[in-house]
Parts: C-alpha cells; sequence; structure tokens
C-alpha cells in the first residue's frame, strides 16, 4: 500500500544534470573535494540534510510576520515559548547554528585535558572540544560498529564505557548524540538514555542531548522500542530531554530552518555564564546571530518535525530508499537511519585501504556518474586516533527534509548499481594538502598512483 506524501508541492526549482565532461572538470577543479564543487553543478544534492530542506508555507508566511527589533523582539518570545514547550527546558539561548552552541558550551565548561564522552560526537563538536584542548571520546554500541547487524536501536552509548570512564577520566560532561551520526543515523533507546543519565548524575556529571535530529530519534523510538511502542513521538523526545540537564542543536535538521541553533538548560546560572560568551562572539541574547525571521522559521519547524504525518513520511522516505538500495545489491548500514542512508564502501571496496578513504572514492564516484553529491564518514573526517578502533569506512547518503521524490532517490540508486558493477577499476585517494582541524570540509585530494 502506498502512503503519498502529507503536503502539496507549490514551487518548484529547476535541477539539470550537466555532462560527464563538465562533472569530471569541477571535480578536479575542487581538488576531488565535494564540498568545493559549486551547487549551479550538482544534481542531486544528498551532501547533507543540514539547512537543505525545503520550509512550509507557515514557516515562509512567518517571515513576513517577525520582528526584527534588536532585543526581546516578539520572533524571540515564539521562539522561546517553541523550545521550552519542546524541550522542557526553561533556559533558551538561541545561537547562528549548532558549532556555535558548541563552541560556547565547549569554552565555558572545558579546561585542558577535561573529557567529554558521547556515544558518537559531531565532528564539528570534536573540532570545538580539541579547541580547548580537551579530549573527546565517542563511546558508541558495539553492535553500532558492525555494520550489517540489524539490531534496531544502534545509537546507544556504551554504559560499560561509560561507567568506566566516569570512574577513571576527567569527565566534566556527557552528550547522547541523537541520532548517531558517525555510526549509522541511529535512535537512542529510552532505556540506554535512562541508564546513561543515572550514571552521569551519580557522579555529578552534567548530561546533554545533542538533539539535532530529536525528532527523528522520537519517531523511530515510537516504531522500533519496545519501551515507546504506542507513545506519540512528541511524548518521546520530552521524556529523552528530561532525563538531561541541558541540550545543544542546530536546528538546521530537525527544527526545518535554513539556520539557527540553540542551547536549552535547567540551570540558569551556568546559562547566564553562557549568554555572557553569547554576548560577546555572536550577539544579544535574545537573537543569537539570527534574524527574527529565523527565529520564526525555527519556533514552527520544531513543531512540524513532530507532526506524526510528516515525521513518518521523512522516515518511511528513508526506509524505502534504504530497501531499494538493497534490492540493487548495495552492502548498506543495517538498519535505516532516520535521516540518511549509509554504504558501506569498505565492503563495496575491499581493494581499497581505509587510509585511502573508500568511503570518498564512492563519494566522488557517485559525482562523476550521476551528478549526486554526498559525503564521507571515516577515514578522511575522523583522521586516526579520533574514533573507536574498528570504526566502519561510509559514504553518507543525507536526505533533505520534504525536498527529493522516491524517483529523484531511485536515480541515486541505479547510479549506485552502475558503478558497483565497475568497482574495480576505482582506485583509492590521497591527501594532497589540509588543515589540522575539520579537514574533510577544505582538503585537496588526489587519486593514488
Amino acid at each position: 500500500m502506498s502512503h503519498p506524501e502529507p503536503f502539496r508541492i507549490r514551487s518548484v526549482e529547476p535541477i539539470h544534470l550537466i555532462a560527464p565532461d563538465r562533472r569530471r572538470e569541477a571535480l578536479e577543479q575542487a581538488g576531488h573535494n565535494l564540498f568545493k564543487v559549486p551547487a549551479r553543478d550538482v544534481f542531486i544534492d544528498l551532501l547533507t540534510d543540514s539547512g537543505t530542506g525545503c520550509m512550509s508555507d507557515q514557516q515562509w508566511a512567518s517571515l513576513h510576520c517577525a520582528d526584527e527589533s534588536y532585543a526581546g523582539s516578539a520572533s524571540f518570545e515564539r521562539f522561546q515559548a517553541a523550545v521550552r514547550d519542546v524541550t522542557g527546558f526553561p533556559e533558551v539561548i538561541p545561537t547562528h547554528q549548532g558549532r556555535a552552541a558548541e563552541r560556547i558550551v565547549c569554552e565555558t565548561l572545558l579546561t585542558p585535558g577535561d573529557v567529554v564522552v558521547s556515544n558518537g560526537l559531531f565532528d564539528t563538536t570534536h573540532a570545538n572540544v580539541d579547541r580547548v584542548k580537551a579530549i573527546g571520546m565517542d563511546l558508541p554500541d558495539p553492535a553500532a560498529l558492525r555494520n550489517h547487524d540489524p539490531s534496531p536501536l544502534k545509537g546507544a552509548i556504551d554504559l560499560k564505557g561509560l561507567e568506566s570512564a566516569l570512574e577513571k577520566e576527567r569527565v566534566r560532561f556527557a552528550v547522547l548524540t541523537c541520532t548517531s551520526n558517525s555510526f549509522g543515523g541511529h535512535p537512542v533507546p529510552l532505556s540506554n538514555a535512562r541508564e546513561a543519565s543515572r550514571l552521569c548524575h551519580a557522579r555529578g556529571v552534567p548530561l546533554f542531548i545533542d538533539a539535532a535530529r530529536f525528532s527523528e530519534n522520537a519517531g523511530m523510538l515510537a516504531r522500533r522500542d519496545p519501551d515507546c511502542r504506542g507513545r506519540a513521538s512528541r511524548e518521546i523526545a520530552r521524556e529523552i530531554f528530561s532525563l538531561a540537564d541541558g541540550c545543544m542543536m542546530s536546528a538546521k535538521k530537525n527544527g526545518l530552518a535554513h539556520i539557527g541553533g540553540f542551547i536549552a538548560l535547567r540551570d540558569k546560572t551556568l546559562a547566564d555564564k553562557l549568554r555572557e560568551n553569547l554576548i560577546v562572539t555572536e550577539g544579544f541574547e535574545t537573537y543569537g546571530g539570527l534574524a527574527g525571521r529565523d527565529l520564526d522559521a525555527i519556533a514552527i519547524g520544531l513543531k512540524e518535525s513532530l507532526d506524526e504525518d510528516m515525521l513518518g513520511q521523512r522516515l518511511g522516505q528513508v526506509e524505502r530508499f534504504h530497501a531499494s538500495l538493497q534490492t540493487h545489491g548495495i552492502p548498506v548500514v543495517l538498519p535505516a537511519g532516520g535521516h540518511a542512508v549509509y554504504v558501506d564502501a569498505a565492503a563495496l571496496f575491499p581493494h581499497i585501504p581505509a587510509e585511502q578513504f573508500p568511503g570518498h572514492v564512492l563519494a566522488c564516484a557517485l559525482y562523476l556518474e550521476g551528478g549526486v553529491r554526498t559525503c564521507e564518514i571515516g577515514s578522511l573526517m575522523f583522521p586516526p586516533g579520533a574514533r573507536p578502533k574498528g570504526s566502519p569506512e561510509l559514504t553518507r547518503l543525507a536526505i533533505p527534509w520534504r525536498t527529493y521524490t522516491d524517483a529523484h532517490l531511485e536515480h541515486v540508486a541505479e547510479t549506485l548499481t552502475r558503478i558497483a558493477a565497475k568497482k574495480a577499476s576505482l582506485h583509492g585517494m590521497k591527501v594532497v594538502s589540509a588543515p589540522p582541524a575539520l579537514r574533510h570540509f577544505r582538503a585537496v585530494l588526489a587519486p593514488v598512483g
């Protein structure tokens, strides 16, 4: 039985598949780095779901009613009310995006040698922890390192590893990333969040939620977690937030906005310290680097992302794409994530070693073959020592909300099938030059040999 989208399309943007020789020229000019390829030269853009989705009619309408006052705007009041309603945290601090929230928290709380533990920190969180000479320690569920393990709830933090770190390391705070972006986009189970909360609070360690994809996490739990079956996604999300001391969020993801983020907390004293940093570096505490129209778009988007019909369509599209790739014989991480399908590039290219970046080789091949832009999550994004031993070499196909049809994604599946048929002819990549932090954004690469 088909499940049509719970929306109508009222505006369209033309896209074009440029000729193969132009794609090759564009990739070479970009130093084989897809972040540097002009968007006009991309046919289907699955680089990220961050700020690339389609806003609703209500979000667009809100832009015309926004209050652009420098301080205390009505837009901020609506934004604050929405964040409080969704998360339950009373202290709300807007930021221009998620990495700004991470920076402010890390600069305020961490000192050199401190440790931050997580089920899987975002690459930008790792970078912000590193900037203050602290240590980011990923403790994913062991099942998350087994790409073809079909366990439905692989986004958990390793509780034994967490308990050991809390006993032996100078842990300043813990982060539950909902969902685990680096390990398949899988949800954090409610029981795991409860136990992580108990362990952290028994040691006096604050627990934060990275809420970038909080609604997808809740939606998957409603479908997969026996603790949550039959419950509303909004209720599940609120319970997970209730287990933490605060959250950081990139609202470009499950805020369904094009820019923005926030920090939300229970502790007013800590919130005031964070606001001091915000005012110096981002903007006044009621706009945080955002226009009033952005605050209004986020306020609406947070609630839309929890709409059961909208969320069901979102998760269903990812699941259908995941199933299509399996039908085409493409090795994918099991089960489907909430925001992306992850191809097991090491399994697809067993002849390309990790140090030659099989995930990036596949990303480049997807662009050359079909004009599809994607992102590697593996040894290029996370250099040696930055991830647990045995971490996978993946290519992430991130699907923007309400943007592409299943027919677009079938083009991606067919492109992958053609690549798989000639995989033996593809070879590894090497880094020619790269900055020390977040090197995947700006690295220049070249084919090996």
